[in-house]
């Protein structure tokens, strides 16, 4: 019965596994949510798998002696019993707080047809056979657990199986003497299936669930600098409203292969309405530990140049274009190509309030002349202040954003090898360079975004992003597509 909700149920707890932070002492950095919506859409799409399982099942042949009052002792044999239909109602998964799931399902139903043969004495029969089984109840407990390497783990705790009515007929010349014995092969019957059908629990939690949960990779891969760790940190928790699983989610340079930077992840509140399959809670801390890593690698350090400046555009970047705004430029240094380096002294923090994402980078920018024997000299030096707003998005599995000036630059002039420069003015037209070259350039970087681990033919739809206190909140319906 596990593959009973072989995809849907590992997709879901594989959904666990979309983003991750390194979980502090108490708070994790990302919990996944799985509604209980979300487990209603594993239940039915659960059964239907199941209901085609169950028509695959080859029964055992199995033979037994009677005895019959006046006629003595007699041998029967089944053969060739196969399942023609299965119809299944009343299906749940359910959760147990505190330990896991339960799947169960009543008021099942399925038709069986099959050859059989009895004989007493010399006097041999043989025909076919049709039995329905009604009322079928079936109940399974599954244990959520994480292994070593932090993969997700299923378990079958307890099955139990109950048959409510097995009603047999038999055509042929057989039916008047096994009619005799119906009770006896019956309730034979009735043993068999209730073994059978917990049997298939049991193997296919073991061969089909749990192989599928262990294809998640542990590491993976953000781009030629980043990668991150996508294992549990601990087992999946069952409450009375939904599964909740905590993870780590470290983002590390891979040429150190480690996390820079420790972090104790703030509480994260989900709102109450939960109209969609999952959700997940992601602290803002993952998104700053990123942050952290690409300012480590020197990747916010931006340098541009005039063949980066759009050709509409007057005011090149060259000392005789700027001669106007620093008159002594153009004296110092005539008709020279010049550089502008932007970096930022520390990594910029992301802020999550409800509703928005911002952030108050403090940047550097040197400007430089390129001197014909190709040395850069420097010219002058500004720290430069703003506030960019950020937006969070979806691109295929991908988690992405993009970001926007929330404010002007403001700039000071911190060192000059100059004499004096005109800041006001040298402002007005770098805030048209940030517009125009190197918000684009960032946000080309930004659409890489963070890959999102979904096994295949798993699609998300309806989708939200939702800014809130110290968190994103991302929420999703899901459906199985083939291939």
């Amino acid at each position: 019965m596990m593959r009973v909700q072989s995809w849907v149920l590992a997709f879901l707890l594989l959904l666990l596994e979309v983003l991750g932070s390194r979980v502090g002492a108490s708070n994790p950095g990302i919990v996944a949510r799985i509604t209980q919506k979300g487990l209603n859409y594993a239940g039915v799409k659960g059964v239907s798998a199941l209901e085609k399982e169950l028509l695959e099942i080859t029964m055992p042949d199995f033979e037994g002696d009677f005895k019959i009052k006046h006629l003595g002792r007699g041998e029967y044999e089944f053969k060739r019993i196969m399942i023609q239909s299965v119809e299944l109602k009343n299906s749940k998964l359910e959760l147990i707080p505190g330990e896991g799931l339960r799947a169960s399902i009543s008021n099942a139903f399925i038709h069986l047809k099959g050859d059989g043969k009895a004989r007493k004495s010399i006097l041999k029969v043989k025909g076919s056979f049709s039995m329905e089984v009604k009322g079928i109840s079936i109940s399974v407990d599954l244990k959520l657990g994480s292994d070593s390497s932090g993969r997700p783990t299923v378990t079958n705790k307890q099955c139990s199986c109950h048959i409510a009515e097995v009603e047999l007929d038999f055509s042929g010349r057989i039916g008047w003497l096994l009619n005799l014995f119906r009770d006896l092969i019956e309730s034979k019957f009735r043993k068999i299936l209730d073994e059978k059908i917990c049997e298939i629990i049991k193997k296919s939690v073991a061969s089909h669930l749990q192989p599928y949960l262990q294809t998640l990779p542990v590491i993976a891969k953000i781009d030629q600098l980043t990668a991150m760790d996508y294992s549990l940190e601990g087992p999946p928790q069952a409450t009375y409203h939904s599964l909740d699983t905590p993870f780590k989610g470290k983002f590390f340079s891979r040429k150190s292969h480690q996390s820079l930077i420790p972090f104790e992840p703030p509480a994260m509140n989900f709102p109450e309405n939960q109209g969609l399959m999952v959700y997940f809670g992601i602290s803002d801390c993952v998104f700053n530990m990123a942050s952290q890593v690409y300012w480590e690698e020197g990747v916010m350090n931006f340098t541009i140049t005039d063949d980066m400046i759009p050709p509409q555009f007057h005011i090149r970047l060259t000392t005789s274009s700027f001669r106007a705004l620093v008159p002594q430029l153009g004296k110092l240094y005539p008709n020279m190509q010049m550089e502008l380096q932007m970096s930022t002294s520390s990594p910029p923090v992301m802020i999550f309030s409800p509703g928005n994402v911002t952030l108050m980078p403090v940047m550097d920018l040197q400007a430089f002349v390129i001197l014909p024997n190709s040395i850069r000299a420097p010219l002058f030096l500004l720290s430069m202040t703003t506030t960019v707003s950020a937006t969070m998005g979806m691109n295929a599995s991908r988690l992405i954003s993009s970001v926007k000036p929330g404010s002007k630059l403001t700039m000071e002039l911190k060192d000059s090898n100059i004499g004096p420069i005109n800041v006001p003015l040298i402002q007005a037209i770098l805030n048209y360079y940030t517009l125009s070259t190197l918000l684009p350039a960032i946000n080309e970087n930004l659409q890489v975004g963070f890959p999102l681990p979904l096994p295949k033919n798993i699609q998300l739809y309806d989708l939200l992003l939702q800014p809130y206190q110290n968190f994103l909140l991302l929420g999703a319906n899901v459906q199985y597509v083939k291939n």
